[in-house]
């Protein structure tokens, strides 16, 4: 088995291609290394991967656009790697993440969330893979205000440029689905945390300024709720659904297409989890209180019922577990 895995050196790419490559199965992981944040933790994470047998990585800007027509034609670095690999299933990770950085620098999310995602599409299109599974978010919610947040839910009123794409690249993976028949599934993943992960997500920067004695931001008062999923919950649930193709949806179209969300199913309070954190840590946070930042919405919560129904799984890490573990981590890596 050979699986492509774009993002690799992201914190859920570097996790899933680690499993893969211990169950035996071929990995080629492709990224582009930007500095979205810390370049040096992502190379720390290839370094995990580089001498393990049966990892190839590829430094790739799937952004890159043709110059006309389609991506096969003009030669695309991601046009050659299907060319020179035959993949059995594809799990698409990379994206400019973060919901605050998108006010920033929206071309950024255009250019690889979307037009990525497009020129993936078209090496796929052109492969006999058994499924691609890609990387959607629960911040295509938006303002839904029905909890728990299920895939037949609406999610027409996105409320960052972040949430948007993630919602385009739904709509964009069914259209691919229905007219060039590949499997596709796409993933909600809720607030995913735990070792290797993200800086810019709360729970590092709470961790290395509370470790530093310095405030950390909570925003909207800490009146939030966030359905934190551990990572190798994550990664359980992106493997069982990667062997899963979905058969057709005669209902409302030929594509083999389905939505899942992966999320814990309990979300917690915001002022709860800074708890959890300290009691970690051993010291208390100093807390400077703020509104409600642009982007961000007041609770997440799964329904997983339908990744338990067809995969029979359901994330369920509890928090004090998953936060020991990245504490721990942390605590290693910072002395390297």
């Amino acid at each position: 088995m050979r699986v492509l895995v774009t993002g690799v050196a992201g914190f859920i790419g570097y996790h899933l291609a680690q499993r893969l490559l211990q169950q035996g199965i071929e990995v080629i992981g492709i990224d582009n290394l930007n500095d979205y944040y810390d370049v040096n933790l992502k190379k720390a994470r290839l370094a995990q991967l580089h001498p393990q047998p049966g990892f190839t990585f590829q430094f790739l800007e799937l952004s890159d656009r043709p110059k006309g027509g389609r991506p096969d034609g003009d030669r695309l670095e991601i046009a050659q790697l299907f060319q020179d690999y035959s993949f059995d299933y594809v799990v698409h990770l990379a994206a400019q993440a973060g919901v605050r950085y998108s006010l920033q620098n929206p071309w950024a999310y255009l250019d690889s969330n979307v037009t990525g995602f497009v020129n993936l599409l078209e090496g796929c299109r052109q492969s006999q893979i058994k499924h691609l599974v890609f990387a959607s978010s629960s911040s295509v919610y938006g303002v839904n205000t029905k909890v728990p947040f299920a895939v037949s839910d609406h999610v027409d009123h996105p409320i960052s440029l972040y949430a948007a794409t993630k919602k385009a690249n739904e709509l964009i993976a069914h259209t691919y689905s229905h007219l060039y028949q590949i499997p596709t599934t796409g993933l909600r993943f809720f607030t995913v945390y735990g070792p290797w992960g993200r800086p810019d997500m709360a729970y590092f920067k709470f961790v290395k300024a509370i470790e530093e004695g310095k405030p950390i931001d909570v925003y909207n008062f800490g009146k939030m709720q966030r359905d934190f999923t551990y990572i190798d919950d994550v990664i359980e649930g992106v493997l069982r659904v990667m062997l899963k193709p979905p058969e057709s949806n005669t209902a409302n179209s030929n594509a083999r297409y389905k939505l899942y969300n992966i999320g814990n199913n309990n979300p917690v309070e915001l002022m709860t989890f800074i708890e959890v954190l300290e009691k970690a840590l051993g010291k208390k946070a100093v807390k400077n209180l703020l509104p409600m930042q642009p982007g961000d919405v007041p609770a997440t919560y799964a329904d997983v019922d339908d990744l338990m129904r067809d995969v029979g799984f359901k994330p369920s890490t509890p928090l004090e577990q998953g936060i020991n573990s990245f504490v721990q981590w942390y605590q290693e890596y910072k002395k390297l």
